[in-house]
């Protein structure tokens, strides 16, 4: 597969910031995704970074154990080409930012926690171009399965208001409604759960439907200014006004079920689509029919300081992806864990340039 002329080849020289990057972080990112395609490979993306081009530079990074900035930045030299990635449809890149939340949770339910966190129901059926019924909407990815065949899962409003009752699906239940939605848009969360242990739930399914964020909704409904629009300024707008929770997050039909998961290092993120640990600060979630998992992208945003007070310049690492999440030039910026990383994912809404690192290997396959 040829790579898309999306790709720009430029010079390393051409990255803002590059030789001020400590990318020995992004290293060890890259490093993790290395060890895992031993395991699964990666599928290659539809603009053309074939999977199999990494093979040299993964099994350098294989051998390889923790390195200097220097000898980081050099490893990426060595193997990579940078291309400038061009937008579709924005006259520049953007990112967002996400986080893994830590909220305190029951392992039953109590008066204090009532919200319930759900474990895939045993009638959600993946569903492809092969099982898709005719008329189904081509975007359910999942469906529920019946005796008459599959039909659309129910959704967020049917499903918060029992569909799924008495089933034995909670896993865990946290207090407030809000912190519940906010890990679904998430992912993942770590549970401070009321014996003191620390656990992590983590995405398995989701209903099918279209994700519908209450930040656009507060836009819509003239409630907040859309360049006010941050998950703080949406969480103080529902804490403000509580009796409207439902009205506003049952326009979200989209519902998301967990399943539980070990938290084997504290200072790394929940595992995600890349199949590895999130690496806060270094790894990037990506339009995945574009994007390769393990892709390198230098990402250069110089009005967002929200994660070091100074402009934002860094190489992160393909490892995720979201239904949000795209386009070419569109990122999700993994902040980290806990209520801190909230505050930086939660105001990171900013344009920027994407630089791909590409294998040489494809270097004679690049547009001059």
């Amino acid at each position: 597969m040829p790579v898309s002329p999306t790709f720009r080849q430029v010079g390393f020289a051409d990255l803002p910031g590059w030789a001020d990057d400590d990318q020995s972080a992004a290293f060890e990112a890259f490093r993790r995704s290395a060890h895992h395609v031993l395991t699964k490979p990666y599928r290659t993306g539809a603009l053309g970074v074939d999977f199999t081009a990494f093979a040299q530079s993964y099994a350098e990074a294989r051998e390889l154990g923790m390195l200097s900035p220097a000898q980081a930045r050099a490893f990426f030299e060595r193997h990579f080409v940078p291309a400038f990635v061009t937008p579709e449809e924005r006259p520049a890149g953007f990112v967002t930012g996400f986080y893994e939340p830590e909220v305190a949770a029951s392992e039953t339910e109590t008066e204090v926690f009532r919200v319930p966190l759900l474990s895939r129901p045993a009638d959600l059926a993946d569903v492809d171009d092969a099982n898709r019924p005719a008329g189904m909407d081509p975007y359910l990815a999942f469906a529920r399965q019946t005796p008459e065949g599959l039909v659309e899962y129910f959704d967020r409003p049917a499903i918060e208001q029992g569909a799924l009752a008495d089933q034995g699906l909670e896993i865990a239940w946290v207090a407030d409604p809000v912190d519940a939605f906010f890990i679904h848009v998430q992912g993942a969360a770590r549970l401070k759960m009321t014996d003191g242990s620390l656990r992590r739930v983590t995405f398995s399914a989701k209903s099918g439907q279209r994700f519908t964020g209450p930040g656009g909704i507060l836009v819509e409904i003239d409630e907040i200014p859309l360049e006010k629009v941050t998950m703080q300024s949406i969480r103080a707008w529902f804490k403000a006004k509580p009796q409207r929770i439902d009205e506003i997050l049952w326009r979200n039909r989209s519902y998301i079920f967990f399943r539980n998961a070990v938290v084997d290092d504290p200072a790394l993120g929940p595992i995600a689509a890349a199949k590895v640990p999130l690496t806060p600060g270094r790894s990037v979630a990506v339009d995945r029919l574009l994007h390769t998992f393990g892709t390198p992208f230098f990402i250069s945003a110089p009005q967002l300081t929200a994660f070091d007070q100074m402009p934002f310049a860094r190489l992160m690492i393909a490892q995720d992806t979201g239904s949000a999440i795209t386009g070419p030039a569109r990122g999700d910026l993994f902040a980290g864990s806990g209520d801190a990383a909230g505050e930086i994912a939660g105001v990171v809404r900013a344009e920027a340039d994407f630089f791909a690192l590409l294998p040489k290997a494809l270097f004679a396959e690049m547009p001059s």
